[in-house]
C-alpha cells in the first residue's frame, strides 16, 4: 500500500521538497514584518534570561560581601533590582511572541485549509477516483495539524535552543576561560549526537506520517462503506488489514521512541559528566582563590543552560520531521493541476439553445482502450435523446464526456458551436447539469438540499420544483415538511425519494442541457409513475441526454440511440425502432415487456 508520491526516489523527491519550503514561505509571506518583530522578541527574551546567571554571580561576588563587612545591602538590593526588570522584561517579551506567533500560526493555517479545500474542489474527477476520500482526510486533517505544532512549538524551540547554545558558549568562555575551554570538549559530542539523530529521524518520521495515513485511510473507508462491509461480511477481512496498518504505525513509532531512547541519555550522560569535572575543578580553583565563589555558581548554572536546549532540539526534529513530510504531501496535492482546465480566455456562452455535438470524438480510461473509438453524434436543441445498450457500451462515458468531467483523447464536444475546452467550468456548470444514479445528499434540510441546483432561489421557488417533479407531496409529509434534516447522506429519505429531490434540485438548476444517468434506477413503480408525469415538464425546452436500463424512462424520449462497444447500431424515434422486429431495441423491447408480465 502506498501514498500516492511517498515512495518517490529522492532525486524526486527534491522538487516536493523545494514545493513545500515554498508553500511555507508563502503562508508566512504576508506576516514578513510581524515575523521580524518577533524574532527581535525572541533575542531579547533570551538575552534577558541568559543574563540572569550572570547577576547570581555579580550579587555573591559584588553584593553579599559588603552585607557581610559591615552591613550595606545597597550593592544588593541594586543587583536584585535589576534582576526584577530582567525578569520582567524577559515575561513581556515572552508574552508578546506567544500571543502574536498563535495568531500568526492560526492565520497561516486557515490559508493552508482554505488553499487545500479550493484546490480539492478544482481537481477533476480523474483524480478524485484515483486518491480515496480517506487520504483527502488524512492530507486536510493530519498533515495540517503536524504543520501546525511546528508553527506553534517548533521554531520557537529551535530559536531559544540556538541563542541559548551560542550564548551560553559564550558567556562560559567569558567567565573563565580555562575552565569554558574545557566544557567546550564536550561540544563536537554532541553535535555529533544531533547529527545522527537528525538523519535516523528524518528517515524514521517520513515512514510514520505515511504510516498514519495508511491507518486513516482504512479506517475512512470502511466506514464509509459499512453497509457493504455488513452485508458481505467483510468486517474479519477488513479487521486484519487495519490491524496490519496499526501495527505498522505502531512498529514505526515505537522506532521513533527508541532513537529518543538513545539520543536523551547519551546528553545527559555527557552534560552530568562535564557538570562533575567542572564541580571537581572549578571548586579545587575557589579553594585555591583561582575563582570565585560568584563566577563557579555562576558556571555551573550556564552550563545546566547549555545542554537543556539539546532536549528543545530533539524536540524540532522530531516537530520539523513530521512536519516536513506534511508539508510535502501538501505540496505534491497543491502541484497537481487539474487535468480538466479552463482556458486562458474563455469564450462567453450567451442565449444557449443546447445544440450538442460529437465530432470524431474518441476516448479511453485506460491507454490502448478505447470505450468510443470515434463518435459522431448531433444533437439539436430541445431533443430528448436516449441512449440504451449493454454494460461498457460507452453510455455513462457519453455523458461524463458531455458533463466534461473528462475531456475526449482526440476530437472535439461543443455546445451550440463552442468547444467545451473553450468555455470555463463555471459557465458550463451553469448550463449542463447532470443526475446521476447515486443522488448524493448533503447534511441539511430537504429545502437546502433541493437549493443546491441555485442557492439564490426563494422558498417559493423551491417548493416549485418540487412540486413539478412530484415530490412536494411526500415532503409534506415529512416531520418537519421542507426543513426536515436529511441526516447523513440522505439516509432519513428512501432511494426514490433522494432521486425526486435530485429531480427538482436539476430542475430548480434549470440548465439547457440535462443529463439523467440511470437517474431513475432506485425508484419504485409508484415512484417511478410520478417520475414518469414529471419528465415531461422536466424536459421540456431543454436538451436531454437519458442513460436507463428501464425502458419505460426511454419512452419520454424523441430518439434512441442503441450503442454497442462505443458505436452507434440504430438511431431513430422509439415507435420505429420497435416496429423493426429484428432490431437490437425491439429485442430489448420485447424482453423488457416479458419481464412485466
Amino acid at each position: 500500500m502506498s501514498d500516492g508520491k511517498d515512495d518517490l526516489p529522492i532525486d524526486e523527491q527534491r522538487p516536493l521538497r523545494r514545493e513545500s519550503r515554498a508553500l511555507l514561505g508563502s503562508l508566512l509571506a504576508p506576516y514578513k514584518r510581524l515575523v521580524a518583530v518577533l524574532l527581535v522578541a525572541v533575542v531579547v527574551e533570551n538575552i534577558a534570561r541568559l543574563s540572569v546567571p550572570r547577576l547570581v554571580q555579580v550579587g555573591i561576588d559584588h553584593g553579599v560581601p559588603p552585607i557581610t563587612r559591615d552591613g550595606n545591602a545597597h550593592d544588593l538590593l541594586v543587583v536584585v533590582g535589576v534582576l526584577c526588570a530582567v525578569v520582567a522584561v524577559q515575561a513581556i517579551s515572552r508574552w508578546f511572541f506567544l500571543r502574536q506567533s498563535g495568531r500568526i500560526g492560526q492565520l497561516a493555517l486557515l490559508e493552508l485549509r482554505r488553499r487545500v479545500f479550493r484546490h480539492f474542489q478544482r481537481l477533476d474527477v480523474s483524480f478524485h477516483d484515483k486518491y480515496t476520500s480517506g487520504r483527502v482526510v488524512s492530507r486536510s486533517t493530519n498533515d495540517v495539524e503536524a504543520i501546525q505544532e511546528m508553527l506553534e512549538n517548533g521554531f520557537d524551540s529551535l530559536i531559544t535552543a540556538v541563542l541559548t547554545l551560542l550564548g551560553t558558549a559564550i558567556l562560559l568562555v567569558t567567565l573563565d576561560v580555562e575552565l569554558g575551554l574545557i566544557c567546550l570538549i564536550s561540544f563536537p559530542v554532541l553535535v555529533a549526537l544531533s547529527i545522527w539523530f537528525r538523519n535516523e529521524s528524518s528517515k524514521t518520521y517520513r515512514e510514520v506520517r505515511e504510516s498514519a495515513a495508511l491507518v486513516i485511510v482504512q479506517f475512512v473507508e470502511t466506514m464509509t462503506g459499512i453497509k457493504a462491509v455488513q452485508a458481505y461480511r467483510r468486517e474479519p477481512r477488513n479487521q486484519e488489514i487495519f490491524e496490519e496498518v496499526a501495527e505498522r504505525y505502531r512498529a514505526i513509532n515505537e522506532r521513533t521512541f527508541r532513537l529518543i531512547a538513545i539520543f536523551m541519555p547519551a546528553v545527559k550522560l555527557v552534560g552530568n559528566i562535564m557538570t562533575g569535572i567542572v564541580l571537581l575543578y572549578g571548586g579545587w580553583r575557589v579553594l585555591h582563590g583561582h575563582m570565585t565563589v560568584g563566577v563557579l555558581a555562576a558556571f555551573l548554572l550556564y552550563l545546566r543552560m547549555f545542554f537543556e536546549p539539546m532536549q528543545d532540539i530533539t524536540q524540532f526534529f522530531n516537530t520539523f520531521q513530521s512536519a516536513s513530510s506534511a508539508l510535502e504531501k501538501l505540496a505534491g496535492v497543491l502541484a497537481t493541476t487539474p487535468g480538466i482546465a479552463d482556458p486562458n480566455e474563455p469564450k462567453q456562452l450567451e442565449n444557449v439553445q443546447g445544440a450538442v455535438r460529437f465530432d470524431d470524438v474518441r476516448f479511453g480510461y485506460v491507454e490502448d482502450r478505447p470505450v468510443l473509438p470515434g463518435l459522431d453524434l448531433e444533437i439539436p436543441a430541445g431533443q430528448t435523446v436516449a441512449l440504451v445498450g449493454t454494460t461498457g457500451a460507452g453510455k455513462t462515458t457519453i455523458a461524463k464526456l458531455m458533463a466534461r468531467f473528462y475531456d475526449p483523447t482526440s476530437g472535439r464536444i461543443t455546445l451550440d458551436g463552442t468547444d467545451l475546452r473553450d468555455v470555463d467550468q463555471p459557465q458550463l456548470r451553469r448550463h449542463v447539469v447532470m443526475v446521476t444514479q447515486e443522488n448524493f445528499m448533503f447534511e441539511g434540510s430537504v429545502a437546502d438540499n433541493i437549493r443546491f441546483g441555485k442557492p439564490s432561489a426563494t422558498d417559493a421557488e423551491v417548493r416549485a420544483a418540487a412540486e413539478a417533479v412530484g415530490a412536494h407531496h411526500f415532503i409534506e409529509g415529512l416531520p418537519d415538511g421542507y426543513d426536515t434534516s436529511v441526516e447523513k447522506r440522505g439516509g432519513r429519505l428512501s432511494a426514490g425519494q433522494r432521486q425526486l429531490v435530485a429531480f427538482a434540485r436539476a430542475f430548480l438548476a434549470d440548465p439547457a442541457v440535462l443529463i439523467l444517468d440511470e437517474a431513475t434506477s432506485s425508484l419504485d413503480i409508484p415512484s417511478e409513475r410520478l417520475v414518469q408525469r414529471a419528465l415531461e415538464t422536466v424536459l421540456a425546452d431543454r436538451t436531454a441526454l437519458i442513460i436507463a436500463h428501464r425502458l419505460s424512462t426511454v419512452e419520454v424520449a424523441d430518439r434512441v440511440l442503441v450503442l454497442e462497444h462505443g458505436q452507434v447500431l440504430e438511431d431513430g424515434a422509439p415507435a420505429d425502432l420497435i416496429s423493426a422486429d429484428d432490431g437490437r431495441y425491439a429485442a430489448l423491447h420485447r424482453a423488457w415487456v416479458s419481464s412485466l408480465a
